[in-house]
């Protein structure tokens, strides 16, 4: 059986922006769970990095860990700063950039 929760400590306070470092030029991703119900996924954005529009299967709920980011939904632009959040509806085109480094908790539920 696999683990429900991988790739980070249990019964231990974190910080989740910690957690995941920023590499210079690059989009990096750290998996936390995932199951057919559910996907949750750490994310760093070097500055001017993205992941391009997409849509998901699932309602993605975004948290800000640190940053800036630009999320676009169906056209339409948001400033994410740490601490706040949005969710990208599912079928809905969206985009996420990093307009300043940007640290992301991504919670997909299906």
């Amino acid at each position: 059986m696999t683990e429900p929760m991988k790739n980070i400590s249990k019964s231990e306070v974190l910080v989740l922006k910690e957690q995941i470092a920023y590499q210079e030029g690059q989009v990096v991703s750290k998996t936390l769970a995932q199951n057919p119900a559910v996907s949750v996924t750490l994310f760093s954005f070097d500055k001017g990095e993205e992941i391009s529009t997409h849509a998901s299967g699932g309602d993605a709920f975004v948290t800000c860990l640190d940053g800036i980011g630009r999320i676009t939904i169906d056209g339409q632009e948001y400033l994410l700063h740490e601490g706040e959040s949005i969710v990208m509806p599912a079928g809905h085109p969206h985009a996420v950039y990093g307009k300043e480094q940007f640290k992301m908790l991504l919670v997909v539920i299906f």
